[in-house]
């Protein structure tokens, strides 16, 4: 059985931190307080404090014996370990890129990001792939970025949950779908608490811990109504969309949810909804990562089949089970082998075109 973790990430240092810093002086900056986080634009990355509080850097990583993100060998050693035999990695401080403010500082710095991580990964051992970032708040500028991307190896390009001003289905982000979709791009709708953009419901909690129970089901939920009850799918049939870090245990209700609407008013949404939302994941537009031990996992499978639910570890970050992400996966006797094997690498290795 072959493992895919499809979400993971890079844990990118001074390896990276330090070209940023060289690079923009006047937009980046050390936090003054010796605390180990970047300033960007004026603004902490990310903010620990304050409504929608995001993670500490010093406590977001995994502190299991043994851990080594930091190094290319220390990261495909860790997959060794925990019997991952492809990883997929998100960035970590690369999660600021969709909320910069200026234009092209935030393109510049999409495709140094972007140069930087797939170097990483070549070096790499053909087991790590990684995820673009995009300026997305400019689609013109996102388009040719992500174009870049593809043509460096990198196998998928992250979104937010929502921008700024706008929803995942405003019309002016239908040319970054359409060349999403022209070059087999798939996307994958990634949030970060304390990154400066909306979060649903945080703001009125300002724990982390709090914001990060509420931020990460209810932004994919957020995403999900945009992308399917307004027509990006629909406009968009060959597009390709991860709902990431949420678990899958919410999508048979949110389906639903939005199945009674589409039944009941969908013809209130302008221009019509045009399918059914369960269509859209038999079709292949719709995937979801799940944590292996999901005790809703099962039942998942028994309402929607498992053609659309991949495994993920969020390695190295402190909410994951590293060295042990997959011995659930391995040991549940409550999902059938055909099932496991399609969760643990076969749909991941669809989603993200790897061989």
């Amino acid at each position: 059985m072959i493992f895919v973790d499809a979400d993971a990430h890079v844990a990118e240092g001074t390896s990276l931190g330090r070209g940023v810093l060289e690079r923009w002086p006047e937009r980046v900056s050390l936090r003054t307080d010796g605390k180990p986080a970047l300033v960007i634009e004026g603004r902490n990355y990310p903010e620990p404090e304050g409504p929608g509080a995001g993670c500490p850097p010093e406590h977001g990583l995994s502190r299991a014996p043994g851990i080594n993100p930091t190094t290319i060998e220390g990261v495909l050693a860790d997959a060794d370990r925990d019997g991952i035999d492809t990883m997929v990695l998100f960035p970590s401080m690369g999660l600021c890129a969709p909320s910069l403010e200026d234009p092209d500082f935030a393109a510049g710095f999409a495709r140094f990001y972007n140069e930087w991580l797939a170097g990483w990964c070549a070096e790499g051992d053909a087991r790590l792939h990684g995820v673009a970032v995009a300026p997305i708040e400019w689609p013109d500028t996102a388009i040719d970025v992500m174009g870049a991307a593809k043509e460096q190896g990198l196998v998928a390009t992250m979104i937010p949950p929502a921008l700024e001003q706008r929803n995942l289905d405003h019309p002016d982000l239908d040319p970054f779908y359409a060349a999403a979709e022209d070059l087999d791009m798939p996307l994958a709708v990634h949030g970060a608490p304390g990154i400066h953009l909306p979060k649903i419901g945080v703001d009125r909690f300002d724990n982390y811990i709090q914001v990060h129970c509420v931020s990460f089901p209810f932004d994919q939920m957020t995403a999900m109504t945009a992308l399917v009850s307004g027509g990006v799918f629909d406009r968009h049939p060959g597009l390709r969309v991860a709902f990431l870090e949420a678990g899958v245990g919410w999508v048979p209700y949110f389906l639903d949810r939005m199945h009674e609407h589409y039944e009941k008013r969908g013809d209130w949404i302008p221009g019509g909804w045009k399918r059914d939302p369960y269509e859209y994941v038999r079709a292949g537009n719709v995937y979801v990562t799940c944590e292996p031990d999901e005790p809703i996992l099962p039942g998942v499978i028994d309402v929607l089949g498992a053609d659309f639910v991949m495994f993920a570890s969020d390695y190295p970050h402190w909410d994951g089970d590293w060295p042990e992400s997959t011995k659930h996966l391995r040991s549940r006797d409550d999902i059938g082998d055909e099932d496991r094997a399609k969760i643990a690498g076969t749909n991941a290795q669809r989603f993200y075109g790897l061989a």
